[in-house]
């Protein structure tokens, strides 16, 4: 196996020669600089797999570096080595390309498995093909997601995915870290809404035995079992104020101390956060700490909404009912042209989540071998598209003939009642001011009806 090499970048001796030593010891060969410039000399004669460099040099910045190798040496991982408590720094390190960060004085328990994450990016034999497949749609925002996700793989930065409730903000979470060099390590999800205030510093950072009332035994939080691998902290804006400090301290120092304990412990754990509130807006109230926010947002992800890429709808339909009839052993029916014309033309404000869950409750109506409009019809009230919405404009002519669009607004006017009687015809009839009769027939005379109304469409109204 090939030797790796790696450049360390720091004008403080001592700093150089223990970083030097760690790696030698690591079985890396190491060259040293102590300034921009003696560092892109040896990057332009030597081929390295990591460069570790200092903020601070005599002629430039650290993040100077990081600038040049991203700009001259893509794919060479750069970590960054701050003063203590230099945040701003780290952070800035992060948006300009590097890897990751180190605080002074350097901690080797920090140092070794940053090294070992960075050559695992670097080496050929742990590069894999991206599995973004999971993110299904070719539409332009959904490409531009993949292509983001690919990125920030190759990264330890914090990220921040935005979007709405059902947008596929955990699973794009899921494809950051599986892509990324954690990939062997955890993933642990965690719902901040979902954890008791009294309980959330325990939850986060463990607790010795006797610490409170019921720690009969010490118990590991939540950073200590993500450790090398990412926690993904859903819903983050739940977070209330004073664990919002507490959790600024653990990302920004990447040390946590348990409660009813007195050290703290190192951990390696990347960051990744969630939400569908805005942060922005929340910092801007007092209800979100500004220095947490910057910290959190290094780097933004945003999850489009579903009814910004209509296109993708189909696809996601048919993946979705597939995924629902393997997990159940079924048969997969067919789905009825008008049933997917209705679900193209729909608003779907939860997003994926919403149509999954309208494709579960279908495919436990349907008759097995088929699923209509009926079967689509006991969701909540569905609203279209605002593109799809008829308006009238007298100064337009209709597209359509007169009694077309007459047709249209009757449909709308029939499902809407529908919906909101979860699809109880009786009730629904009541609603639309008309005979249960009438409203039979018109389902069947609009193509709405399942077969059981079909032989209405010939019979007379006042029979």
């Amino acid at each position: 196996m090939a030797q790796f090499n790696c450049l360390v970048v720091d004008d403080e001796t001592d700093i150089r020669e223990l970083v030097v030593l760690t790696l030698e010891r690591m079985d890396i060969r190491a060259d040293s600089a102590s300034s921009v410039t003696e560092a892109k000399q040896l990057l332009a004669s030597q081929t390295y797999n990591l460069c570790l460099t200092d903020m601070r040099l005599p002629d430039g910045l650290g993040l100077e570096l990081v600038q040049y190798i991203a700009a001259n040496h893509s794919g060479l991982p750069v970590a960054v080595i701050t003063a203590y408590g230099s945040a701003e720094n780290a952070v800035s390190a992060l948006k300009a390309g590097a890897f990751d960060y180190l605080t002074k004085p350097i901690s080797l328990k920090q140092l070794r498995p940053l090294v070992e994450s960075a050559l695992k990016l670097s080496s050929s034999d742990a590069k894999q093909t991206s599995n973004t497949v999971d993110l299904i749609g070719q539409s332009p925002a959904m490409d531009y997601v993949r292509t983001m996700i690919e990125k920030l793989a190759r990264s330890q930065a914090p990220v921040y995915i935005s979007g709405e409730s059902g947008s596929g903000k955990e699973l794009a979470a899921r494809l950051i870290h599986s892509n990324s060099s954690r990939r062997d390590k955890t993933f642990v999800a965690v719902n901040c809404g979902a954890i008791p205030e009294n309980l959330m510093e325990s939850e986060f950072f463990g607790y010795k035995k006797g610490a409170f009332t019921g720690a009969v035994q010490d118990t590991s939080g939540l950073f200590q079992a993500a450790n090398g691998g990412t926690l993904f902290l859903d819903e983050v804006a739940d977070l209330p104020l004073a664990m919002q400090v507490k959790l600024l301290r653990a990302i920004q120092e990447k040390k946590v101390r348990t409660v009813g304990g007195t050290a703290e412990e190192s951990v390696d754990v990347r960051i990744i956060s969630a939400t569908h509130k805005n942060l922005s807006d929340m910092m801007n109230n007092g209800l979100f700490r500004q220095d947490l926010y910057y910290r959190l947002n290094v780097i933004q992800l945003k999850m489009p909404a579903l009814r910004d890429r209509p296109e993708d709808i189909p696809e996601l339909t048919h993946k979705l009912l597939q995924k629902l009839c393997d997990s159940q052993s079924i048969a997969l029916p067919v789905l009825e042209e008008s049933a997917a014309k209705l679900i193209s033309k729909l608003h779907f404000d939860g997003n994926v989540r919403e149509l999954e869950n309208m494709l579960e409750r279908a495919l436990a109506l349907c008759d097995g071998q088929k699923i209509c409009t009926d079967d689509l019809l006991m969701d909540q009230e569905f609203k279209y598209r605002a593109d799809d919405k008829i308006t009238f404009d007298p100064s337009k002519t209709l597209e359509v003939g007169l009694s077309e669009y007459l047709e249209d607004i009757e449909k709308r006017a029939i499902l809407k009642a529908l919906a909101k009687a979860n699809n109880n015809k009786t009730a629904a009839a009541k609603l639309l001011g008309v005979s249960f009769r009438t409203l039979r027939y018109r389902l069947a005379k609009l193509g709405l009806a399942k077969d059981d109304d079909a032989d209405m469409s010939d019979e007379s109204l006042y029979d």
